[in-house]
């Protein structure tokens, strides 16, 4: 089975570096984004098989960001696992409407983030 892509999309580079080496450390290939551009970017060189996506991003938020590639026909089945310091109700519904597959609240939890990215790439855990 090859291996898997994931772009995680983070402008603190601090949750940036633990989610890539988690996700790392999981056997993934990871490319990093700080903002929606360095993400569209990185998606158009390599596409990724899903998305870890900071919902506060500077400039478009991960909500638009997430609108936007939904809206376009070679990324709109990129599962999106939306990662957010908001823990309220009302933020996981945005999320779940603006099409998000998954929502993650920070602190990570690094026992349980595995097996849900597993799930949404129909890939068994190592």
């Amino acid at each position: 089975m090859p291996v898997k892509r994931i772009l995680v999309v983070d402008d603190n580079l601090a949750n940036l570096k633990l989610a890539s080496e988690m996700m790392e450390c999981e056997g993934y290939l990871v490319d990093r984004a700080i903002d929606a551009d360095a993400a569209l970017a990185a998606i158009a060189a390599h596409a990724p098989d899903l998305i870890l996506m900071d919902l506060a991003l500077p400039g478009m938020d991960g909500l638009d960001l997430t609108r936007h590639l939904r809206s376009r026909p070679e990324t709109c089945r990129i599962p999106v696992v939306a990662l957010t310091a908001f823990a309220m109700k009302r933020d996981e519904e945005r999320a779940m409407e603006a099409g998000c597959d998954a929502y993650i609240v920070k602190p990570i939890d690094t026992r349980k983030l595995p097996g849900m990215l597993a799930g949404l790439l129909g890939a068994s855990i190592r």
